[in-house]
């Protein structure tokens, strides 16, 4: 049997001597549950209430604490009421949580009053101090709980039902069809997990970073984190921005479920702002952080293709920010908290740059996956990203908790959005873990990460001796990082397949016929389907086929960001095809991959192009399907036949420090001009090797230093 562990998390009070109290009185006991402070916020008919403090036991139920500052009682009565009152309506509207109009979960409402002399004892409104707070708890019982009791209660605290089910309840005709059991799979994460609530609720006056697993919850988390926050200080300025301009539409909606279930209204958009990293003119619409830095402080602004011209593409946004930075004087503070998302695509110069903007304590939360590239390098630390101050200490670290108990660095280890078999096969496969070696190579890997602990930082389990440079090991995700019913709502063979086609027509029609049945035989939605082309260059072409396909069946389909506006990537009543770029932050159900055989190409970009296939498969949130054309696509699908064989685990001897050093080098990313270079100097290279075999160029005709550092070259490389 588990010891009993109470959950603590801290939101935002202001009453922190009487929360500080109830904290330590709590800590030790043998409590079961979770302790939220400064929260839920309900609605009421005199506006946003806030909950001082609520246990959330599956022992004693909801315990309600109404928490008093100082010695003064006051009408503790009115608040007790108030209370138990404002939660019961929360609850009621739940249907499993009622029975016979009668609420199932057990509802005690009391006041925490440590520094108030002792009075006559009240049962129906008990004032509690150090002494008398634990006996009380001990004798409070929920008769009636149960584990899916107790689950449910604590998902209606947390509002997010209606977040993890985003069309609503699904009329399903057969009982076993892909929708009923996708609701089934809903229902089972419809609770956030403990890490998750802690990234929720808890508020730090300063900066919070929170990393976890592409599927472990962190937009939602932000969402969620971004309401509660205006929902307490609706007074305050706060930004959500991200990388991927789709985000914006997915962020407001869920903003807006989650602000109207716990307050009863939707948000002040003027208060509260969801917009994009980088920004343009044109109205609140296309407003962006970088812009409005600009535009505030009078500074040059530069869009997309005038960065490109001056910085190159890759280097496009880092070097506007970092223009706009060595440009500003003076500072304007213009927001009390800012939320990031997608952090690991943004250059570290955009994090100081809103944290520049933040008023003090410089509330800045930012949100990454260390693994959405699979690069070795990641983030930065916080001290080279935010710098040091005037006395050599840095400005931001997450070695100590904040003054207030909350939690700087939150990690989410698991994976909520990818099965078993299809988060390790994304990995598998991204890495090249079972990648047939080229004749020049001993291994077949990619890429990996420079630091092996990465490995269990997001949830993997050390099967062999030892996890190090240049030992060999294995590796698997237990259920505790990844959950058995993520993959058990299907056969193994459905959850993930690979199919090759002799051309793209075929691969069209496969998918259309596939979606078609999606759509009638499943019972799933249009919503519940995405097809993604992995290359982004030729999104628009190879999809058009399959598009076509889908209209001949009468299927309504559109290109994200083409058919669309650039900040919506889905429509009602419509299947979402898009490249790959527009396709990061979102998910479905049913995922297609079209036109894989792209990452079994050339040794150019293969990193990067295995990066691509990587995140278009962790996009489902139940079924993925890989498809591509030829003998390419056969090699890929050997591949993933050997992780399967491995039953979903990886076995690989780690690189030493050399050999990932040659890795990066071989598999490195080209900007689009340095692939041609590279291409047109190999060309050279056959050349020369073709004219020297014709006796057209003999080898003294080469200069003789030219020749002896080609023969050192070659031996080398043969060593």
């Amino acid at each position: 049997m588990s010891t009993p562990t109470l959950n603590i998390v801290h939101g935002t009070t202001d009453k922190p001597v009487a929360t500080d109290a109830l904290i330590d009185a709590l800590r030790d006991q043998d409590f079961d549950g979770q302790l939220l402070i400064g929260y839920p916020v309900i609605a009421s008919p005199d506006g946003r209430y806030a909950i001082d403090a609520l246990l959330v036991s599956p022992d004693h139920g909801l315990v309600c604490f109404d928490l008093v500052e100082g010695p003064d009682l006051g009408d503790h009565i009115v608040r007790q009421d108030e209370a138990y009152s404002l939660l019961y309506a929360r609850l009621m509207p739940h249907q499993g949580l009622v029975r016979r109009r009668n609420l199932l979960t057990n509802i005690e409402a009391l006041t925490y009053a440590p520094a108030v002399p002792r009075t006559a004892a009240d049962q129906d409104y008990p004032v509690l101090d150090n002494s008398s707070l634990v006996p009380y708890l001990r004798q409070l019982v929920w008769e009636s709980s149960t584990p899916e009791l107790y689950d449910r209660t604590l998902s209606a605290i947390q509002s997010i039902t209606a977040i993890r089910r985003p069309g609503g309840a699904r009329a399903l005709r057969m009982p076993d069809s892909r929708a009923a059991r996708l609701n089934a799979l809903e229902n089972s994460i419809a609770t956030l997990d403990r890490s998750q609530s802690k990234a929720v609720i808890e508020t730090v006056d300063g900066v919070q970073r929170i990393r976890g697993l592409a599927g472990s919850g962190k937009t939602i988390v932000l969402a969620l984190k971004a309401a509660y926050l205006h929902a307490r200080h609706p007074d305050w300025r706060i930004a959500v921005t991200f990388h991927t301009r789709s985000l914006k539409d997915h962020f407001t909606r869920l903003i807006t479920i989650f602000s109207i279930e716990q307050t009863g209204d939707e948000p002040d958009w003027d208060r509260l702002r969801v917009v994009n990293s980088w920004g343009a003119s044109g109205g609140a619409d296309r407003d962006g952080i970088y812009y409005e830095f600009c535009r505030t402080h009078d500074l040059e602004y530069l869009d997309f293709f005038a960065a490109k011209a001056r910085f190159g593409f890759e280097d496009a946004f880092e070097g506007a920010v970092e223009t706009a930075l060595d440009s500003v004087g003076e500072v304007r503070r213009s927001y009390d908290a800012i939320l990031v998302d997608e952090a690991q695509d943004f250059p570290p110069g955009f994090l100081r740059l809103c944290h520049q903007i933040l008023k003090r304590p410089k509330r800045l939360v930012y949100a990454y996956d260390e693994l959405q590239n699979l690069t070795n390098e990641g983030l930065p630390s916080p001290e080279d990203i935010f710098g040091l101050d005037d006395d050599g200490s840095p400005r931001v670290s997450f070695d100590d908790r904040a003054r207030d108990g909350g939690q700087r660095d939150i990690i989410l280890e698991k994976c909520y959005r990818n099965s078993r078999p299809v988060l390790v096969s994304a990995h598998g496969l991204g890495f090249g873990i079972y990648r047939e070696p080229p004749a020049w190579s001993p291994t077949g890997l990619v890429q990996m990460f420079d630091r092996p602990e990465l490995w269990t930082n997001v949830g993997y389990e050390v099967l062999s001796e030892e996890l190090g440079l240049g030992k060999d090991v294995r590796l698997a995700r237990p259920p505790d990082t990844s959950p058995h019913f993520l993959e058990s709502h299907s056969p193994l063979e459905d959850l993930i397949q690979f199919r090759q086609f002799e051309n793209q027509t075929d691969q069209a029609k496969w998918v259309a016929s596939e979606i078609e049945d999606n759509l009638t035989d499943d019972e799933l939605r249009h919503a519940d389907v995405i097809v993604i082309n992995t290359d982004p260059l030729s999104a628009r072409k190879k999809l058009g086929r399959i598009r076509a396909e889908l209209l001949a069946r009468d299927i309504p389909n559109h290109l994200a960001g083409v058919d669309t506006k650039a900040d919506v990537f889905r429509q009602a009543g419509s299947v979402t095809c898009t490249g790959i770029y527009r396709a990061k932050g979102n998910e479905a159900a049913m995922v297609y991959v079209v036109n894989a055989e792209e990452a079994h190409g050339s040794t150019a970009n293969l990193a990067h192009v295995r990066n691509r296939l990587f995140t278009a498969i962790t996009r489902s949130t139940a079924w993925v399907r890989v498809y591509g054309i030829g003998p390419q696509m056969a090699s890929l699908i050997e591949e993933y036949e050997q992780i399967k064989k491995a039953n979903f685990e990886l076995s690989f001897r780690y690189p030493s420090q050399a050999e990932l050093e040659h890795l990066t080098v071989v598999h490195r990313d080209m900007s689009e001009k340095e692939k041609k270079d590279w291409e047109k100097r190999l060309k050279s290279v056959a050349g020369l090797i073709d004219d020297l075999q014709h006796r057209r160029i003999l080898l003294e005709d080469i200069d003789g230093e030219q020749l002896a550092t080609l023969r050192d070259l070659l031996g080398a490389a043969g060593e």
